[in-house]
């Protein structure tokens, strides 16, 4: 795993396994919609279940712990990755404790919820996590503090533009 991490890049795993996650998601809900239709359904429902495993651990498995390493500095770090594990399990004990409750509630659809979410945390990963491979703490931080200089630079031509018209 930390050979594939090195040479694939952190960012890149995390965006394929989320979008694995969410292609078997969709496969589930779609065999266990058809299931009474098509018997066979019952092997692609399976399959699924196995690539949405097999993602999970290439992608939103390990590389979470890898990233948060990699954005804090030595003095917030034990701070960071005590917050993530927390929200973690946190979540893992949610899901766990609610789902069949959301399975009864959604019937065969219950994956789809899954495939949401999925794809708001592909798009956010996509649009906000940075590729930490092969960058210092100093180069991360840089990234962020640009994207937030670009983005008060943009607020403060829009107050322009808007002082200017009124």
């Amino acid at each position: 795993q930390v050979f594939l991490v090195e040479k694939a890049g952190r960012r890149s795993l995390f965006l394929a396994g989320l979008m694995g996650m969410l292609v078997s998601a969709v496969a589930m809900t779609v065999g266990l919609v058809l299931l009474s239709q098509f018997a066979w359904m019952s092997y692609v429902s399976m399959v699924a279940i196995f690539l949405f495993v097999i993602f999970f651990e290439v992608g939103p498995g390990p590389i979470p712990w890898f990233i948060v390493a990699e954005l804090f500095s030595q003095g917030p770090r034990p701070a960071a990755i005590a917050v993530a594990g927390f929200c973690n399990w946190a979540c893992n004990f949610i899901v766990g404790m609610c789902f069949q409750y959301i399975a009864d509630l959604c019937g065969p659809y219950v994956f789809a919820i899954f495939a949401a979410l999925l794809l708001l945390f592909f798009l956010f990963a996509y649009f906000k996590v940075p590729e930490t491979k092969g960058k210092s703490f100093e180069e991360i931080a840089a990234v962020f503090r640009r994207k937030k200089l670009s983005a008060k630079v943009m607020t403060e031509l829009q107050d322009l533009r808007a002082g200017e018209e009124a």
